[in-house]
C-alpha cells in the first residue's frame, strides 16, 4: 500500500517487515510489536490516527492444557512461544502468527484485537492469506497445508494438500485459482485452491531446497522463486515453464570470496511501480536488485546493496523506496531511494529518526537475532565422499605388495657378501 502524504511520524513503517521475517525467522521473541500496516506498507485505511504501538505477548496468550491433544491425537508438546512463521492480509486487516507451541493466533488490524488461538498438527513454516481472505492457510514441517476459516475465528483447520516432504513457503495466486507450495525436495507445485488433489503443474528445476516463493501481482502468470542452490528463477506457473535463471553466486566481484557461507535468498519484495525485485541473502548484508521485464520475460540485475551490518529485512514501499531493517542499533533503519538510475542510501529525515528511535527504544526485543546462525543451513543435502577413502586405502595395498615384490626379486646379501640364488622353481608367496 501506497504511504499517504503527511504520514504520522509515529507510525512505525518497519513493522511491515518485523512480523515477516526478523521475528519470524531470525532467533523470534514470543511478543510482537506493530502499528497500523498493510502486505506492503502502511495502511491508509487502517491509520486511526492515535500515538500508539500495539503489542502482543504470545507467552500470554491461551494455552492448551497439558493433557490435552492436538488435532492428530498427539499430546502437544511445550514450546518456547517462539513466533515461528506470520503474516498479512492483501488489505491489511487481518494479520496472522504461529509459534512453536503449535497456535494459530488470528487478529484484526482495524483496531488491533486478537480474533481467536487455534491449535494446528504441526509447527509451522509459512503462512498465507487468500486474495478473497476468507481463509489463512498455514504450511507445516510435515508437509501439509491447512486451511483456517477467517470469517469463523474459532472453526477447526480443514486439511487441504500435502507433500512427501517438508514445506518451507506456501503463496496463492491474486484471482485465488492456484496455491503455490514449495518444499525441501526442490519441487514447486501448483494446485487448484478450490480443489488442491487437482495438480496444474510442477516447476522442476531447482537443485536444492525453494527456499522463497513470490507471486508477481501485475504480470498474471508470472512466478518467482529462490532456492538454496543460489538461483532466482522466473516461471510460467501454469505451464511449469522456466523463463529465465540468474545465479546469484555469479555477481560477485572479482576476487570477493563468500567463506564457506551458501546463497540462500531469505526474502523477495516487489516494486510494482519501477517492476524491480529486492533479495536479501541469509547472513549476507547485501541486497540484490533486479528488474523484472515481462514483455522479455526475463529478470535484468541492476545493481547491488551492501551494508555494513547483517541485514534483517527489506520491504518496497512504492512512494517510498526500499525500507532496509538492519542489526545496528545506532542505525536500524535505512531508507533507500534510486539516484541517476541507482539505488542509495537517503539522509534521515524527521520521520526516519522517529522510526529508528521507536526501534532504538524496542530495541531489547530485537537483540536476540543478532549473531544469528544461517536460517537455512540445516535444509542442504548432506553429501558422503567414502570414494576418496576407498582410493586411498586401495592405493595404499597396492603399495605394499608393490615393496613386498621388490624384496623378493632383490634378496639381501648374504653373511659372505653372495647373494643367495633363488631355485627357479621357487614363487614367492602372495598375490
Amino acid at each position: 500500500m501506497p504511504l499517504p502524504c503527511g504520514l504520522s511520524q509515529s507510525l512505525l513503517l518497519c513493522m511491515i517487515s518485523l512480523p515477516f521475517n526478523v521475528l519470524a525467522e531470525l532467533r523470534h521473541r514470543p511478543e510482537f510489536w506493530s502499528g497500523h500496516c498493510g502486505p506492503n506498507g502502511l495502511d491508509p485505511r487502517g491509520w486511526s490516527g492515535d500515538d500508539s504501538l500495539f503489542r502482543y505477548d504470545c507467552s500470554a496468550a491461551e494455552k492448551k492444557p497439558q493433557d490435552n491433544k492436538g488435532e492428530d491425537g498427539q499430546p502437544v508438546e511445550k514450546g518456547s512461544d517462539m513466533i515461528l512463521a506470520s503474516t498479512f492480509s492483501e488489505s491489511g486487516r487481518y494479520f496472522a502468527l504461529t509459534d512453536d507451541n503449535k497456535r494459530l493466533i488470528l487478529f484484526r488490524t482495524n483496531p488491533w484485537q486478537c480474533l481467536s488461538v487455534r491449535t494446528v498438527v504441526r509447527r509451522c513454516t509459512a503462512l498465507a492469506f487468500t486474495a478473497s481472505e476468507e481463509k489463512v492457510l498455514v504450511a507445516d514441517k510435515s508437509g501439509d497445508v491447512y486451511s483456517f476459516s477467517v470469517s469463523e475465528p474459532q472453526g477447526h483447520g480443514t486439511l487441504e494438500l500435502g507433500h512427501l516432504s517438508m514445506l518451507l513457503d506456501v503463496a496463492v495466486s491474486p484471482d485465488d485459482r492456484y496455491v503455490f507450495t514449495a518444499d525441501r525436495d526442490e519441487k514447486i507445485r501448483v494446485s487448484w485452491l478450490a480443489a488442491p488433489h487437482s495438480i496444474e503443474s510442477f516447476c522442476l528445476g531447482h537443485t536444492e531446497f525453494v527456499s522463497r516463493l513470490f507471486v508477481v501481482p501485475d504480470q498474471p502468470g508470472l512466478l518467482l522463486s529462490t532456492s538454496g542452490d543460489a538461483t532466482l528463477r522466473l516461471w510460467e506457473y501454469r505451464r511449469g515453464r522456466e523463463l529465465h535463471r540468474c545465479l546469484l553466486t555469479s555477481l560477485q566481484e572479482p576476487g570477493e570470496s563468500q567463506g564457506e557461507k551458501r546463497f540462500a535468498v531469505s526474502r523477495i519484495t516487489y516494486c510494482r511501480q519501477d517492476s524491480c525485485v529486492a533479495l536479501l541473502c541469509d547472513s549476507f548484508p547485501v541486497i540484490y536488485i533486479f528488474q523484472l521485464d515481462a514483455p522479455q520475460r526475463q529478470l535484468v540485475y541492476k545493481q547491488k546493496l551492501t551494508f555494513q551490518h547483517r541485514v534483517w529485512d527489506v520491504a518496497f514501499e512504492e512512494t517510498q523506496g526500499l525500507w532496509v531493517l538492519q542489526d545496528s542499533r545506532d542505525a536500524p533503519l535505512v531508507l533507500c531511494r534510486p539516484v541517476r538510475g541507482q539505488w542509495e542510501p537517503v539522509p534521515e529525515d524527521h520521520t526516519l529518526k522517529k522510526v529508528c528511535g521507536d526501534l532504538r527504544g524496542n530495541w531489547a526485543m530485537l537483540e536476540g537475532s543478532a549473531g544469528a546462525g544461517d536460517s537455512f543451513s540445516s535444509l542442504y543435502k548432506a553429501t558422503f565422499d567414502n570414494m576418496t577413502s576407498y582410493l586411498q586405502r586401495k592405493e595404499e595395498r597396492l603399495q605394499q605388495q608393490l615393496r613386498k615384490r621388490q624384496r623378493w626379486e632383490s634378496p639381501q646379501p648374504g653373511p659372505n657378501g653372495h647373494t643367495k640364488k633363488r631355485k627357479s622353481d621357487e614363487v614367492p608367496l602372495g598375490c
